[in-house]
């Protein structure tokens, strides 16, 4: 197993998109691509002694969509996760743990696409939602945000699921996904291979069973920030009750950080527009430093 884990070499990468996600409203476009700036302006990078990567710039988002047109921005996504593996890769390269500030969970195709292309890694993924809709369980695909589980497992057109040939980025029997409480969310799983757990239950034995095995060469960490209960945390778009408390979030990410083969974590969903004094956007950061650090 190629191990790395976070140490002195962190590398914060802004992942700007918000490619992946349906308007709030008509005529809006989604404020998770300021996420980054505000946990920036809450001092993230310099109170976790990270080198600065800069960002990956994303195409333009075109609000205009209706079902029956495939993924919402699809082809966009599909150009953006290229070149979002391409500075993953050369961060990991250099010797860095990427740690990306998204914008919203499509930006996961991009450290997916670089680490298959290195070898066969895992994936935990810390969301209230199970992003897990194809056309397998769904009438129809739309927005990647809430199918990038799916499309990061091999499910969906090939232009997403299938970049360069990898299909899939993560195999099944290689994610657990962690905090999905909805029972709608949770059935979309039941004739999948993915080990979930669902709600506030925390268990980083369970983890370390999927994602540190001799098969693998490590895995990364994805966290959407709903995962956290709206009442720690309501600036996402599609809080849901029942969540994580910060102590929580805290406490399992720093269990997974500390496993053999780490080999990055992003960070993503958070809505500056929906968090006016950026006290929620402080909160994540203190989340990210006592994880990290």
């Amino acid at each position: 197993m190629n191990i790395l884990t976070p140490d002195k070499d962190l590398v914060v990468l802004d992942a700007p998109s918000n490619l992946g996600l349906r308007p709030l409203s008509p005529g809006t476009v989604p404020g998770c691509y300021k996420a980054p700036w505000a946990l920036r302006d809450a001092g993230l990078v310099q109170r976790l002694n990270a080198k600065d990567a800069g960002a990956v710039v994303p195409p333009r988002y075109v609000a205009t969509w209706k079902p029956g047109d495939g993924v919402r921005n699809g082809p966009a996504i599909a150009a953006y996760a290229r070149k979002l593996a391409g500075r993953v890769e050369r961060i990991r390269a250099d010797g860095g743990f990427p740690v990306l500030l998204g914008g919203d969970c499509s930006i996961l195709l991009g450290p997916a696409l670089a680490l298959r292309g290195s070898g066969r890694y895992g994936l935990a993924y810390l969301d209230a939602h199970s992003d897990f809709r194809h056309l397998g369980n769904s009438p129809y695909v739309g927005a990647a945000a809430g199918e990038d589980l799916a499309l990061a497992t091999g499910r969906g057109d090939d232009y997403l699921t299938d970049i360069d040939g990898l299909r899939p980025y993560v195999k099944d029997e290689d994610v657990i996904v962690l905090g999905v409480r909805d029972e709608e969310d949770l059935q979309d799983f039941s004739d999948s291979g993915l080990t979930f757990i669902p709600g506030t239950d925390i268990d980083v034995d369970r983890a370390k069973d999927v994602l540190v095995r001799d098969e693998l060469d490590g895995f990364w960490i994805h966290v959407d920030a709903d995962v956290l209960d709206p009442a720690v945390l309501s600036a996402v778009d599609s809080p849901t009750p029942g969540g994580l408390d910060a102590a929580q979030l805290t406490e399992l990410l720093r269990g997974l950080l500390a496993l053999p083969g780490a080999a990055g974590l992003d960070v993503t969903i958070l809505d500056p527009d929906l968090d006016e004094d950026g006290s929620q956007a402080a909160l994540l950061a203190d989340i990210l430093v006592s994880a990290l650090s």
